[in-house]
């Protein structure tokens, strides 16, 4: 889970001051050790933690903590406004061309992720209404080229490639060339990487930048290396001069060194992350919302925002249509569990919601919940269309067939089939409520869940 032995200490340290109707110097003293020890396990940059424990002390024993009625809330407080202060206060924008393409130089050291971010990007920008390109640049790792071909095709963005044996830097002049005559408004060039950083590959990036004078250089960095996440993003920046950085696997990362320590140590802002596999899985980064979590304070903006994105909203009419009537199938069932699936991993989305008990999120069984919505998925598709439709009729032999037929038993048929009646009864009564007495109006109904 993300920044989880981070999120865990601090909301532990600072929990002891919470409740505090006096907060002395001391008190302070003692929570700031422990807020610097919890800092440097997580792989946060020494000099970055010094200067946060400073700030916040000398906030913290200032007249804002010591004259408030609730002296223990002001600190978090200020932790938190501090902790989004070292991410970079907000969201950092990609920077479009006034005219002609937008071009994105994608770079960083193999292992990283680049190429399947630089598909991970196209796709989000696609979605927003522009039209990506990707450029094959790479022309040294094997089958470097024909991967960066199947992520393209995979979200459905043209795809330019010169082959191997043609340099970089002219792949990158045609790409451009292409894109103007084809209507390509972003430019994606993904570059070749190094385990290691080294004179060659720098100078040929050099050169590709000149060639092309990328609106955005954006590094990517896998964030489970920590500190050697931002000894390399200081290279690079020295080097090419970046405009930000892309911060993969953060969902894996417990400690969260990389991206508490780059924007205070190279002064670049770390534009997005990535929060998985999925090519729907990057993520603009709010710095805000990210020290929100960190603390346990949720991020429901967030939420909202993946929910937005993942609900189909012809569908959500559709489905509020069939409430109010009172014809909701088990069809708009597994519509909904599918939608729900689109938003992400349960536990994540648990987490982003503020007040849930931390612990309940570590005793929270991801694999079971995934597993569990699987095996309803495989019970609900093998059912036959009427049955779906009119679940009624599903008598003790249907209900055999369909456990055999989903490999789940009997009593997990059932289960799901109650449930399932279940919700329909209180749909039934929102539905009844909803063309009620006029005063209700058009009641929004809390659907799709």
């Amino acid at each position: 889970m993300v920044f989880e032995n981070l999120s865990d200490k601090l909301q532990n340290t600072l929990g002891k001051l919470r409740g505090k109707g006096k907060v002395s110097e001391k008190d302070v003293d003692a929570a700031m050790r422990e807020v610097k020890l919890a800092l440097l396990e997580a792989d946060v940059n020494f000099k970055v933690v010094k200067n946060f424990v400073k700030t916040v002390k000398a906030r913290s024993i200032g007249s804002e903590v010591m004259e408030s009625l609730t002296p223990g809330q002001q600190v978090i407080k200020i932790v938190n406004e501090e902790l989004t202060n070292l991410m970079g206060t907000s969201e950092v924008k990609l920077n479009y061309a006034n005219q002609g393409p937008t071009v994105i130089l994608m770079c960083g050291l193999q292992g990283a992720g680049k190429t399947t971010t630089v598909g991970k990007l196209a796709k989000k920008l696609k979605k927003e209404g522009k039209r990506p390109l990707v450029v094959a640049c790479d022309v040294y790792r094997p089958a470097a080229i024909k991967q960066l071909e199947v992520v393209a095709n995979q979200v459905e963005v043209p795809f330019f490639q010169m082959g191997d044996k043609i340099s970089p830097v002219d792949i990158s002049k045609a790409a451009l060339e292409h894109a103007k005559k084809h209507g390509n408004n972003v430019v994606i060039i993904d570059t070749a990487g190094r385990l290691h950083i080294d004179e060659d590959l720098m100078a040929e990036l050099k050169a590709i930048k000149e060639s092309t004078q990328p609106n955005d250089t954006l590094l990517v960095l896998d964030s489970m290396t920590g500190q050697d996440a931002v000894n390399v993003a200081e290279h690079f920046d020295s080097e090419l001069d970046i405009t930000g950085v892309i911060l993969t696997k953060l969902d894996g990362d417990a400690r969260g060194g990389a991206a508490l320590s780059i924007r205070s140590v190279t002064g670049k802002p770390i534009k997005f992350i990535t929060m998985g596999e999925k090519m729907d899985q990057l993520e603009v980064f709010h710095p805000d919302r990210m020290a929100s979590r960190i603390l346990g304070m949720g991020d429901v903006l967030s939420l909202i925002e993946r929910a937005q994105s993942s609900v189909d909203e012809k569908k959500a009419r559709e489905l509020e249509e069939k409430i109010r009537s009172q014809r909701f199938t088990f069809d708009d069932f597994l519509d909904q569990l599918n939608q729900m699936k689109k938003m992400g991993p349960i536990g994540e989305l648990m987490g982003m919601i503020p007040g849930v008990n931390k612990q309940a999120l570590k005793d929270f069984d991801e694999s079971g919940s995934e597993k569990a919505m699987r095996q309803m998925e495989a019970i609900i598709q093998s059912m036959t269309p009427k049955e779906r439709n009119n679940p009624d009729i599903i008598d003790p032999s249907r209900r055999k067939r369909i456990a055999q037929g989903s490999g789940t038993q009997i009593v997990e048929v059932n289960r799901l089939i109650k449930q399932f009646k279940d919700l329909r009864k209180l749909m039934k009564q929102f539905g009844n409520l909803g063309k009620g007495k006029r005063k209700f109006g058009k009641m929004k109904l809390p659907f799709p869940f």
